[in-house]
C-alpha cells in the first residue's frame, strides 16, 4: 500500500502561504462561505441552512462543488462549523451519506510580514464508492492542487484589499 499521502488513499493533507494581511481580514474572507467559489477551483457556491447566516459555530450549510476529469463531476454537501475563531482559526466538516465525511481547518498565524495562512483537510469518512473513483481521478493531487488555488486566489484578494502588491 502507498503512503498515507499516497496517490488513491486520500486521508490528509495541507498546504500553506504567507500573505501581506491581518489574520482577522484574511478569517473574514474566508469565514464569508457564499464567497468561498470565488477563491475555490472546485467550491461553486455556498448557501447558509437551517436558519443559519453568520459563520458561527454550530451553523450549517451546503456546499456545491464541481471537479474530477474536465470538471464533469457535481456534487453537494451539507457541512457545519465546528470552529469560528476570527483571525486564528476556521473549521468545518461535510458530510457524506448522513456521517461526517471531510474536516476542512483554515489557520491564520500572525507573522512580521502579514500572516501564514494554512488550509488543510482530513478525510474522517468516505464510503467505498468514492474511494474507487480516488483512483483515476487522483483526487489527493486534485485537492493538493485546489488547496494551492485557493490560497493563491485569498492571497490576491487580501493583498489588493490592503493596498500592496503581491510577493512571490
Amino acid at each position: 500500500m502507498p503512503a498515507k499521502k499516497g496517490r488513491w488513499w486520500l486521508t490528509e493533507d495541507s498546504h500553506q502561504i504567507a500573505v501581506n494581511a491581518a489574520p482577522e481580514q484574511l478569517y473574514d474572507l474566508v469565514a464569508d462561505l457564499p464567497r468561498m467559489g470565488e477563491w475555490s477551483p472546485e467550491c461553486t457556491s455556498v448557501e447558509w441552512t437551517n436558519g443559519s447566516c453568520d459563520p458561527v459555530e454550530g451553523a450549517t450549510f451546503v456546499g456545491h462543488n464541481r471537479g474530477g476529469p474536465r470538471k464533469l463531476m457535481r456534487w453537494s454537501r451539507e457541512g457545519r462549523i465546528l470552529a469560528a475563531e476570527r483571525g486564528r482559526e476556521f473549521r468545518f466538516v461535510t458530510e457524506e451519506g448522513g456521517r461526517e465525511s471531510t474536516e476542512w481547518c483554515y489557520r491564520f498565524e500572525a507573522v512580521e510580514s502579514g500572516t501564514r495562512v494554512s488550509e488543510s483537510y482530513q478525510v474522517r469518512w468516505i464510503p467505498a464508492w468514492a474511494r474507487i473513483l480516488d483512483v483515476p481521478t487522483n483526487r489527493h493531487r486534485e485537492l493538493k492542487d485546489a488547496m494551492r488555488h485557493t490560497l493563491e486566489q485569498l492571497k490576491a484578494r487580501a493583498e489588493v484589499a490592503a493596498g500592496s502588491s503581491s510577493r512571490p
